[in-house]
């Protein structure tokens, strides 16, 4: 299955959807325009009961070079309330990023820079190449990276935020995966064949209980040890136990034989 889209291109194939951001010409900088198809793309594909893992990815040398130069000048004639509105709509595509009840795989292939970092951060996984290089670019320009910081600053960590906000210096994949940025950073050639190995774990294992440990980081992330949470982690193990894919788990395990949503 295809859809088609202007500035990206989504496909579904079997268990994995993924979406491709395809403006390389303009370093797959994004508008008004890719953040709305970006949003509607995660919603075909959240939607699509056959999903189990979407891979966002992008064509061209750069994975995303932030916010496209036009809709900036454009954006600078914007009135206070439109721009509440312009940054309300990004905000929105990231938190649907965020929050999709599927995991996201990021497949970086080339550089990242402000708002593109965002992008990356609402992953639930980032998978680089070695070449790429990273960047909060905002102070640069006058900005800061509101929108974005609360995904960015749980993936790198307020620490490395405190530099790389402040000092907009681009740093090395490297750097990104010793800072919690990344998860793997990987040859060029490689890319695709770590990739599959993640999206095939992610799709061996049940549907239900991948979407319960989504909820359960949210849930206990930064949270105090409290009567409260602990409460809420006891009933969270209760009710998955009890379902019907957390019994056929525990039997097919006890059974040495393949869960059912293996098929």
């Amino acid at each position: 299955m295809s859809t088609s889209f202007t500035t990206l291109e989504l496909s579904i194939e079997g268990a994995v959807a993924r979406i491709w951001l395809n403006r390389p010409e303009l370093r797959n900088a994004f508008d008004d325009v890719v953040i709305r198809e970006l949003g509607d793309a995660f919603s075909q594909a959240i939607a699509a009961t056959e999903v189990r893992a979407i891979v966002l990815g992008a064509n061209g040398p750069a994975f995303c070079a932030g916010a496209n130069l036009n809709w900036m000048r454009r954006a600078a004639d914007f009135t206070h309330e439109e721009n509440l509105a312009d940054a309300g709509n990004l905000a929105e595509m990231l938190r649907a990023i965020h929050e999709s009840p599927k995991p996201v795989i990021a497949r970086v292939q080339g550089d990242v820079y402000a708002g593109g970092m965002g992008l990356v951060a609402a992953c639930d996984i980032a998978v680089s190449v070695d070449t790429a290089w990273y960047c909060l670019s905002e102070v640069k320009i006058g900005l800061i990276p509101a929108t974005i910081s609360p995904y960015v600053l749980r993936a790198m960590g307020t620490r490395a935020a405190q530099r790389y906000f402040l000092t907009a210096e681009r740093f090395t994949a490297t750097e990104a995966h010793r800072i919690g940025f990344v998860h793997e950073v990987v040859a060029a050639d490689a890319l695709d064949a770590k990739v599959a190995e993640i999206v095939k774990t992610l799709t061996s294992a049940s549907p239900a209980a991948v979407r319960a440990c989504k909820t359960l980081i949210a849930d206990v992330a930064g949270q105090d040890i409290d009567d409260a949470l602990i409460e809420k982690t006891v009933q969270g193990i209760a009710d998955i136990r009890a379902s019907e894919e957390g019994r056929e788990g525990v039997r097919s395990f006890l059974e040495k034989r393949k869960p059912n949503w293996l098929g």
